[in-house]
């Protein structure tokens, strides 16, 4: 098991505006799935996200990622973590105007300690041709390819989505959600995915549902369709 979450709670206010951001969550993930987390907005996504990331800490439960309790790591640590264990693509892609799309994935390759080789990346990912281009010259989809190599040249052990096609139709969303799935198929990389869009689901390993803050349903989808077969 990659990922172990159990009685997580979180909790943001206090007195009448106190809010149960997460409400004894208790989650599991193997090594090399994709799990899509479904839920609407207020339900807990991003900050299930932001805990399994490092981005913030629970205020009780535990969080383990490969045998190592990160609920309990210092600010330290946590930033190690971050830089070397998870990888992280938004909805919106973040990229640096000024760099072209290979540079704005070195920046990141340049402060890990084992990064993938840049090249063969974006040439498995089918970007190698975007290289040279701004993300000024790049539609959405393709820098949000971009963005998704700029995160996975670290090779982390997770890969955290957050509304990964939010803002995309529905050409772009699949030509992402390939490059996703390529990912997992060569590089064994543990994906998780929070999204709106239901249809996402098929392409995974492990459906989550969350609601006010609890997980209400967590099954395994043992006919996982491949991405050409999505209705987007």
């Amino acid at each position: 098991m990659l990922l172990t979450i159990s009685n997580a709670v979180k909790v943001y206010g206090s007195g009448d505006t106190q809010v149960h951001a997460l409400d004894g969550v208790n989650f599991s993930l193997d090594k090399g799935k994709i799990c899509v987390i479904l839920g609407p907005s207020g339900s807990g996504k991003s900050t299930l996200m932001n805990m399994i990331g490092g981005v913030d800490s629970l205020d009780s439960g535990i969080l383990t990622v490969d045998d190592r309790e990160i609920s309990k790591m210092n600010k330290k640590e946590l930033t190690q973590y971050r830089k070397e264990d998870v990888g992280f693509v938004f909805q919106f892609y973040n990229l640096i105007d000024d760099l072209s799309a290979e540079e704005n994935i070195q920046v990141v390759a340049d402060i890990c300690e084992s990064p993938l080789d840049l090249e063969d990346l974006m040439e498995s990912l089918g970007i190698a041709q975007l290289k040279n281009r701004f993300p000024r010259e790049l539609s959405g989809g393709q820098q949000q390819r971009i963005a998704i190599a700029r995160a996975m040249v670290k090779n982390p052990k997770i890969l955290l989505c957050d509304e990964l096609t939010g803002a995309l139709d529905s050409h772009s969303s699949r030509s992402v959600l390939t490059v996703v799935e390529k990912l997992n198929q060569v590089y064994g990389t543990t994906v998780i995915m929070i999204t709106h869009n239901a249809a996402i689901s098929a392409m995974a390993d492990q459906i989550v549902y969350i609601k006010d803050g609890k997980i209400s349903k967590s099954i395994l989808n043992p006919q996982k369709a491949p991405v050409s077969q999505l209705d987007l």
